[in-house]
């Protein structure tokens, strides 16, 4: 996803539960689910990557700006997974998030490509 505006690049290890609203990021598009319609809006689960992590990602059709900036030329891992990471609130600022634990290194909805 990547929306013009004067934020700066986030890893997408840096991305965290609640963190904020409108994110810029630029990512691999590793695999896709099924396109699923709520409402009046399509949506779409994906699998998404940068050099840093890998996530689950779910595409809005009418939220956000996605660009695409390229053809298979990024360096992606696929682990970790840090939508397979279970957050818990931060003892120190409840505004925020911090993993506790890995609840599996590899997608669970994606199975990883072998």
């Amino acid at each position: 996803m990547h929306e013009r505006c004067c934020t700066s690049m986030l890893s997408i290890k840096d991305i965290v539960p609640a963190a904020q609203n409108n994110i810029t990021t630029q990512f691999i598009l590793l695999d896709k689910g099924r396109v699923a319609t709520e409402g009046q809006s399509k949506t779409c689960l994906a699998l998404v990557a940068d050099e840093t992590a890998a996530v689950h990602f779910q595409f809005w059709g009418k939220r956000g700006s996605i660009e695409k900036v390229g053809e298979f030329t990024m360096t992606y891992v696929e682990t970790p997974n840090i939508s397979e990471m279970r957050w818990v609130p931060d003892p120190n600022n409840s505004k925020k998030y911090v993993h506790e634990a890995v609840v599996s290194p590899y997608s669970r909805i994606f199975p990883p490509m072998l």
